[in-house]
């Protein structure tokens, strides 16, 4: 996390008075909740105070997945308020004439909030809703209402910037893009978590990067057989006109014209197959049925797809 342990006692000030600009960017502090001045009331459990309450009201419903052809369970929140009152961090220890104020608690990622009333109200279907629901593709299953407070004398781990301001300590959001995190859990259970998230996404890392070499690899390799099987046959199709020119110059002038009419894989039998879907003349029946499945034309190496009989007149 790379941030300043600091402990919240009667020697905080003379620590920040004495570090640069009376300011320690990035620390960590322990504490209870103490409110400043008023404090808020829980709307549903008695003699349950705090200085952030959040209310909040979820929707929860089925909807129907064209794709899947499956119900799917789906929630949003239809109405949430967050109340703030200010607050102070204070040793756990009694007796100590210290204080930091906490600045912009909604600005951080944990606010280490504690469910204190949690209610679900199922809705109430006619039969005639029922049947219109299942046309709509969306079945309502009720309203979950729920309560969250940061209760007084709760304890709060604020890590976050430290300043000295005349005779008060403030704790407020960091700068330089570092995280601000108010949780209610202590200091080492808050690294091990940060920890374990760091290792997570390391080995997410780990996991795509291996994939995308291995398709990387899969693709090249494919590319190397197709490219090397190309100059195979390009050599082939060489080679075949070296020997026919071969042939043709030391065949008499009558032979010459049989010779240029001859199978390409035998070169004794005359051509009588017309290759579809490439079009090429350059195979005898005989030649053909002998070709391995699937066949492909000796030229280009497309799939035939169908044979017609050349007649030679």
């Amino acid at each position: 996390m790379g941030a300043k342990r600091i402990h919240l006692g009667e020697d905080l000030k003379s620590i920040l008075s004495e570090a640069p600009g009376k300011c320690v960017p990035y620390a960590v502090i322990e504490g209870a909740v103490r409110s400043v001045k008023e404090t808020l009331n829980s709307q549903f459990v008695e003699n349950c105070k705090g200085v952030i309450q959040r209310l909040t009201l979820q929707e929860h419903k089925m909807v129907w997945n064209r794709t899947t052809r499956l119900w799917n369970d789906c929630s949003k929140i239809i109405h949430q308020r967050t109340n703030v009152v200010p607050f102070d961090l204070v040793p756990h220890e009694d007796g100590m004439d210290v204080a930091v104020r906490v600045l912009k608690p909604l600005d951080s990622l944990d606010l280490g909030l504690e469910t204190v009333y949690e209610k679900f109200h199922p809705s109430v279907q006619s039969f005639t809703d029922v049947i219109g629901h299942y046309i709509s593709g969306e079945q309502p299953k009720g309203v979950q209402e729920t309560e969250e407070m940061l209760k007084v004398g709760a304890a709060l781990t604020g890590v976050g910037e430290l300043v000295l301001d005349s005779s008060s300590i403030r704790l407020q959001p960091p700068k330089q893009g570092m995280q601000y995190y108010l949780s209610s859990q202590d200091f080492d259970s808050l690294l091990q978590r940060q920890e374990s998230s760091v290792r997570l996404w390391k080995v997410l890392t780990l996991v795509f990067g291996f994939a995308t070499c291995a398709t990387l690899f899969f693709i090249l390799r494919k590319q190397y057989v197709q490219r090397r099987e190309r100059l195979r046959l390009q050599q082939m199709e060489e080679a075949f006109r070296e020997h026919e020119a071969q042939l043709l110059s030391r065949a008499n002038p009558e032979d010459r014209e049989s010779l240029k009419n001859a199978c390409v894989m035998c070169l004794s039998n005359f051509r009588s197959c017309v290759f579809l879907e490439c079009g090429h003349v350059c195979s005898c029946a005989e030649c053909y049925h002998a070709l391995p499945e699937p066949k492909r034309c000796p030229i280009c190496r497309q799939a035939i797809t169908r044979v017609i009989p050349l007649y030679n007149s």
